[in-house]
């Protein structure tokens, strides 16, 4: 049996909300205008027994396109639906056609359009406790066929603290501040100590190790713009204009970064002065697609899953993520292969090997890197419970750190590194290894 247009929006928002990554919660004004839309997400929140919900609606306007039999406005209405309860209400959508969500005995309703002050000012602006401890989904629903809604909004989701001060982060989010600090402080020392190795080696000094310095200082500047935002979001519910710097300084990390893992991979600067066309295609690609990447981020976190095309920046934001990871392993492949081929015909067995290795270890690196962040990253946030999806993020930014620390150790400038170790001695067994087909990717 198909189901009816307007039951098919519900469903997948319903079923997409484990997949996807919504904004952390703070005080939200927005305007709703002639949006037909059946269910409409404005938070996903982790609240403590202390918990409280206030909206705040005003200029509503209803246009219904039918008749309706029984009056519109108590089919309209907010409720907070709990993520053990969301599977019963798909279920229930699913096996009546006709039922409305806000019949659901799974939801705690808010209110309803009935509650609404008599036109014009048609607004409404309570503050409800949560009781019951759990992650909750805000949502808004409009039950009435072919009926429009206008409306501005004022969402404000939070839990008290001891002191009664209002926490406008969730309750697994809470702790993301101090969290992001003390990687800044790392990233700061490790700035510090990049710096000092540069300096005491200042004639192995190539220009990719200046790149990695302002990688490391773009790395730092980004997480201490994130604690900062995340701060000032818990205790007053805005970012206070940190979010436009961390956005900033994430756009030039990200660029930045996957840069620097390509001319890397290609031995630019260090094992050759030049780019070949097919790598500079390479930049040419994973560059651009970062901005858009960066621009789908930025939507996806200063909006949220009350835009139409939100779910549809999640779909981008992945889709050119997943681009980017595989380009950039190209020029560590291609790299590997001209070493070996070239380790056949320049008699150079033993340089060439310390080569092959130093890039086979870095292609294990790199995948590692990018498979963790990517896929065990995100089913830390999927399986974590509410309490402690900050567990997600402490997981990401230590495999981060060990990540920067293994690549910048591995090329760091020094007078005798393996790319120019020279030991006539071993020059046979080289030879020997180089006929192995353990290079072979």
């Amino acid at each position: 049996m198909n189901k009816p247009p307007h039951l098919l929006l519900p469903l997948v928002l319903l079923s997409l909300l484990s997949l996807l990554s919504l904004s952390t919660a703070e005080i939200k004004t927005l305007s709703i205008t002639n949006d037909a839309r059946a269910m409409i997400l404005f938070e996903k929140f982790g609240f403590t027994p202390t918990g409280h919900v206030n909206i705040s609606v005003h200029s509503v306007s209803v246009a219904s396109s039918v008749n309706a039999p029984n009056p519109v406005s108590s089919r309209l209405g907010f409720f907070l639906l709990s993520e053990e309860s969301r599977l019963q209400v798909i279920l229930e959508i699913q096996e009546n056609p006709n039922f409305c969500v806000l019949d659901s005995h799974y939801i705690l309703s808010l209110f309803t359009f009935r509650d609404l002050s008599p036109p014009p000012l048609s607004s409404f602006n309570q503050s409800y406790p949560v009781t019951a401890p759990n992650e909750y989904l805000l949502f808004f629903a409009n039950c009435a066929p072919e009926t429009r809604v206008s409306m501005s909004v004022k969402t404000q989701v939070y839990n008290l603290d001891r002191d009664g001060s209002k926490d406008y982060l969730s309750a697994g989010l809470t702790q993301l501040p101090s969290l992001f600090f003390l990687y800044f402080l790392a990233y700061a020392a490790f700035l510090g100590l990049w710096i000092y190795v540069c300096y005491n080696n200042k004639r192995s000094v190539h220009r990719i190790h200046l790149l990695m310095g302002g990688l490391l200082l773009m790395k730092a500047l980004n997480l201490i713009c994130a604690a900062e935002d995340k701060h000032y979001v818990k205790v007053t519910g805005t970012p206070h204009g940190w979010d436009v710097l961390f956005y900033i300084f994430q756009f030039i990390r990200v660029v930045l970064l996957f840069t620097v893992i390509v001319l890397i991979g290609t031995g630019w600067s260090f094992l050759k002065p030049f780019l070949q066309e097919k790598e500079k295609k390479v930049l040419m690609v994973v560059i651009p697609l970062q901005v858009l990447a960066n621009i789908a981020s930025v939507v996806i976190g200063e909006t949220g899953p009350f835009i139409k095309d939100w779910v549809t920046w999640n779909q981008v934001f992945l889709l050119v993520d997943i681009i980017c990871c595989c380009a950039i392993i190209f020029p560590i492949v291609w790299s590997i292969r001209s070493l070996r081929e070239n380790s056949k015909t320049d008699g150079k067995a033993a340089r060439n090997l310390a080569k092959l290795q130093l890039f086979r270890q870095f292609y294990i690196v790199v995948i590692g890197y990018l498979y963790f962040t990517r896929i065990v990253v995100f089913a830390l946030k999927t399986i974590a419970a509410y309490k402690y999806q900050w567990v997600s993020n402490a997981a990401e930014e230590t495999a981060s750190l060990l990540f920067y620390v293994v690549i910048f150790y591995m090329f760091r400038p020094v007078e005798k590194n393996e790319y120019f170790v020279l030991d006539e001695e071993e020059e046979e067994a080289a030879e020997l290894a180089l006929r192995d087909e353990e290079f072979e990717l």
